[in-house]
């Protein structure tokens, strides 16, 4: 079994190399950033199943960065990396939601252990879907078609194929219009025009054949953003 993708942010240079070396040593894999900027657009755009994460950093601090991940993934496990004189900051950051903390300077064997207790008691990410099924039919995902119970076919675009996945894989919640512009097309949604996701959901809603006035499948939720109703269809 494949071991976890960890995001290491950490302006360190000598701390962030020995951490990742250990990590992918491990059988890890492992992205890094070494300051604030590139460690806040990661975040929010990497697949990633835990982050550990230094609180001092230039451009963006980590406090920030954790805020960012908990507003868009907030069951992501994160882990600080504090300076022992930091008591303050570590108690800032639990109740941020930080799951654990390391203080430097750290050993690899505390470092790893610690890794791997968090994701221990860490929910599992949704597994990627290859087949959902709809009231009319099932859409296969890896051939990007749907199969109607009536023996009809229609294709379905890289991008609709790449939509109902991961709505399925998050299926009973609401997944907001920045959510699938960051998870689905990978851009960030900050001034970005979003009238592309509803016309995607509008066709991709025809071709499920789910009624677009009152659609009993893939349901919009004011407010909110559009999810699959719970359950087969």
């Amino acid at each position: 079994m494949p071991k976890s993708t960890i995001l290491v942010i950490e302006d360190d240079s000598a701390i962030r190399r020995g951490v990742v070396d250990a990590l992918s040593f491990s059988g890890y894999s492992v992205i890094e950033a070494g300051d604030g900027l590139k460690g806040i657009e990661l975040a929010q755009m990497a697949t990633f199943d835990l982050m550990l994460l230094d609180l001092v950093l230039p451009n963006h601090s980590g406090f920030e960065i954790l805020r960012a991940l908990r507003d868009h993934r907030p069951g992501t496990p994160v882990i600080i990396l504090s300076a022992r004189g930091e008591e303050a900051d570590r108690v800032k950051g639990l109740k941020l939601g930080a799951d654990d903390y390391v203080v430097k300077p750290f050993s690899v064997r505390e470092l790893l252990a610690r890794v791997e207790a968090v994701l221990r008691r860490s929910p599992e990410r949704p597994k990627a879907v290859q087949h959902v099924e709809f009231p009319d039919g099932t859409a296969d995902v890896e051939r990007m078609e749907l199969r109607y119970r009536d023996g009809g076919r229609e294709e379905l675009s890289e991008r609709e194929a790449e939509l109902i996945q991961y709505l399925a894989a998050h299926r009973g919640r609401a997944i907001s219009r920045d959510e699938l512009l960051r998870r689905v097309w990978r851009i960030e949604p900050r001034g970005t025009e979003t009238r592309t996701i509803d016309m995607h959901i509008a066709n991709l809603r025809a071709k499920l054949r789910d009624n677009g006035t009152e659609p009993k499948f893939l349901l919009t939720v004011r407010g909110k953003g559009y999810m699959l109703a719970a359950g087969k269809g």
